[in-house]
């Protein structure tokens, strides 16, 4: 395919045949293998490879549509930059609740492989548009990927620590009050049993009108659910790694293993917050905006990996790296070799379905914008029957992820960026994506090596990556046309948002008063805690309510003339 019949590419994609002809198929296949065209194309690799200066103004390499014809490498090298793209998010999330929940190193270590080849399985599954019956799919078609969502990733804290409170879990108390929480594996498996028979909600929401759930859960209530969810993760896990740990260290004891940062037998432990910590943080979030100034597109789109890299490769100079969780990581793993109790957490339904929710209203956002960068039309039956296929896809995803022993997963909106960048949305890309997670996954030694990445270094680049899920959240509120009204919802639904956010006990205690409550009643009680006490499930339920029963202004001149009230 030349340049210019992929320039010139319209909105309009078009569709495979019906029922190709597996000779012609065949033959395909065989002339991309064995022809230099079919391997390099008419691609110019030096632009994706080559650094630029910032002010360097260089052509822009043709548009590939998600079915046209991809060369070999470059579908390779766009897969490997969308992998590298997704990276970081992908482990993230079971560092955060391995550490929660005091795991040791091994189990830690298959939590991240288990979630990068379940991100990989199911990223195939998500990518796919199949027609099930009358007109509902099943995936959206696109360059769509998934993975651990950051709302299950803070309400999961949330109940973790409710199950700590509570008993549920172990932990000790300390002469002077420093409690140390012991290893709670089954608290995971609860989460995971819980999130398996809550996703039915999600899977269900999938056969309502699309436009029905629009109106339902508009740029309002989702704009504000991503920036709380951005917020929330900044405060409780990027900023405190990246002061030396988030595991009890941040509160800086006068006893206990957690003195020091990570604790105090770990090489070259200090204080939370010593300026050591901070300056290797500030190194890791630096190499990102450098990378951004100078780098190639393939190196702008693996950025958060390259600040990772740099943190680590300093760190280790320097004798912060424990390198056990590398050496006694298995050379090749898979899914299943460390199990848990799949069990259901009663006050924990309420917190998932929410959760639930929010992942449907994600995944409209997430193929929105998919589509636009893809250049597909945004309206229509067409556009409709992926946004059904990615919500339906979302929720079995979340089904079969419990199964995988991955936290739920959704779809992810980092490889928008990658799109944007690299002009290639085709789905050929997208498969060699989830080739090389399941790669990552499977290699063992890769999982204990991010194991070993010290804190300051995953919070220097987590700070970033968890404020880029706040400026998602601007830019779906960007949309918002911020009549009085509209003023009025997102003023009261972050009131609580943010309140929750800067005083995280205040509804702690709100039912210690009630005496002798029964067991089905203490468990509603701690749901409603939990749900109250998380700051995005709590200014979406807000939102969402006041979105439902306040009236529509029927003009917004009387608005304009009060801009003053804000």
């Amino acid at each position: 395919m030349s340049c210019a019949s992929v320039s010139s590419v319209t909105k309009e994609q078009p569709s495979p045949a019906a029922n190709p002809d597996p000779r012609s198929i065949f033959s395909a296949a065989q002339q991309k293998v064995t022809t230099k065209h079919g391997w390099l194309g008419d691609y110019d690799y030096r632009w994706l490879c080559l650094p630029s200066l910032p002010t360097a103004r260089r052509k822009q390499p043709p548009f590939y549509g998600i079915e046209d014809e991809l060369p070999l490498v470059l579908a390779m090298a766009s897969g490997l930059q969308h992998a590298l793209a997704m990276l970081a998010g992908l482990i993230t999330p079971p560092i955060i609740l391995a550490s929660t929940l005091m795991l040791d190193a091994s189990t830690s270590s298959y939590m991240i492989s288990a979630s990068l080849i379940g991100c990989g399985i199911l990223s195939l599954v998500q990518m796919s548009h199949v027609k099930l019956w009358r007109g509902y799919y099943l995936g959206t078609g696109l360059l769509s990927v998934v993975g651990t969502s950051f709302a299950t990733l803070s309400t999961a804290n949330a109940i973790f620590n409710a199950m700590y409170a509570n008993g549920t879990c172990p932990s000790t108390t300390a002469a002077d009050g420093t409690v140390t929480r012991g290893p709670c594996p089954d608290a995971y498996g609860m989460v995971l049993g819980t999130s398996l028979i809550c996703s039915f909600l999600e899977i269900g929401l999938s056969f309502v009108r699309p436009r029905i759930l629009q109106r339902i859960f508009p740029p309002m209530v989702t704009g504000t659910v991503i920036l709380m969810i951005g917020s929330s993760l900044i405060g409780a896990s990027g900023i405190s790694n990246w002061g030396g740990g988030s595991n009890g260290c941040q509160t800086r004891p006068t006893s206990g293993i957690y003195q020091l940062c990570p604790t105090v037998g770990a090489p070259h432990a200090l204080p939370w917050g010593s300026p050591e910590f901070i300056g290797l943080g500030f190194l890791s979030f630096v190499s990102i905006i450098l990378t951004e100034l100078f780098g190639s597109p393939f190196l702008k789109n693996a950025s958060i990996i390259v600040g990772l890299a740099v943190g680590c490769i300093v760190a280790g100079a320097a004798g912060y790296i424990d390198g056990s969780t590398i050496t006694t990581a298995p050379a090749i793993t898979f899914l299943w070799v460390h199990r848990f109790k799949i069990n259901v957490y009663g006050p924990a339904i309420l917190p998932m379905l929410a959760v639930y929710v929010s992942l449907a209203m994600e995944a409209i956002g997430d193929i929105t914008a998919s589509a636009e960068v893809s250049r597909i039309r945004v309206d229509g039956e067409d556009f409709d029957s992926r946004i059904q296929g990615g919500i339906l896809s979302d929720g079995i995803g979340g089904f079969v992820s419990a199964l995988f022993t991955v936290a739920p997963l959704s779809i992810f909106a980092q490889n928008n960026g990658v799109i944007s960048v690299t002009r290639c949305a085709n789905r050929a890309a997208g498969r060699w994506c989830c080739v090389f997670l399941i790669i990552f996954g499977t290699v063992g030694k890769i999982s204990g090596f991010f194991l070993a990445i010290p804190n300051p270094v995953l919070g220097g680049v987590t700070t970033f990556l968890f404020a880029s899920v706040v400026v998602s959240g601007l830019r779906v509120l960007s949309f918002v046309k911020y009549t009085r009204r509209d003023r009025f919802i997102l003023a009261a639904a972050l009131s609580f948002g943010f309140g929750d956010l800067l005083m995280p006990g205040i509804f702690t205690h709100l039912f210690d008063g009630v005496k002798n409550p029964n067991k089905g009643l203490e468990g509603l009680f701690e749901s409603i805690t939990i749900v109250l006490s998380t700051p995005f499930l709590m200014s979406g339920l807000v939102a969402l309510v006041l979105n439902l029963l306040l009236p529509e202004e029927g003009s917004q001149e009387e608005d304009e003339e009060g801009v003053e009230v804000v």
